[in-house]
């Protein structure tokens, strides 16, 4: 029995909740690194990180009640008070600032790391409650993922080396 066990890949899952572009890195990041290193991964998308499965992604930056967003500028890091996130326009810039350091530092994209779970054999599990409390139908989503409630995850975690919760 231990031999059968220890023959078997590590594994890991993650609970992916939330769907902004600065939220989307470290659930794909440890996905993709995981599973270059071999082990078996689960992704389950629910509530605001199931947006992350839609076909045509359009992530945005959100700076409200995110004080420890400091992005280098001028020579230093500047913090966006969260009094300018009022400011029409705030969120757009932020993003556009984000989206422009990512490309200039030479960072995979959302949609790149996404493609290398896919092609890694991630298994990614849609929120099925989560697709009928916003609408969602399976089209709106990349081909891939299949539908499942938190029985279906809970039965995937309680197999797994390593449970994380984005």
């Amino acid at each position: 029995m231990a031999s059968e066990a220890s023959n078997k890949p590590k594994s890991m899952s993650i609970i992916v909740t939330k769907g902004t572009l600065d939220w989307a890195y470290p659930p794909f990041i440890l996905t993709t690194t995981a599973a270059a290193m071999g082990l078996d991964v689960t992704m389950f998308f629910t509530f605001y990180g199931l947006t992350l499965l839609k076909r045509n992604l359009d992530l945005k930056v959100t700076t409200l009640g995110n004080p420890a967003m400091k992005m280098p500028m001028m020579g230093m890091h500047m913090a966006m008070p969260n009094l300018l996130s009022a400011m029409p326009g705030a969120g757009s810039m932020a993003t556009a600032m984000m989206k422009n350091l990512i490309k200039k530092k030479g960072v995979a994209s959302i949609d790149e790391l996404r493609q290398m779970a896919i092609d890694a054999d991630v298994k990614m599990i849609a929120c099925q409650m989560t697709m009928d409390l916003f609408e969602y139908k399976m089209e709106d989503l990349i081909e891939g993922p299949v539908l499942g409630g938190a029985a279906t995850y809970i039965e995937s975690a309680m197999n797994c080396d390593i449970n994380l919760f984005i």
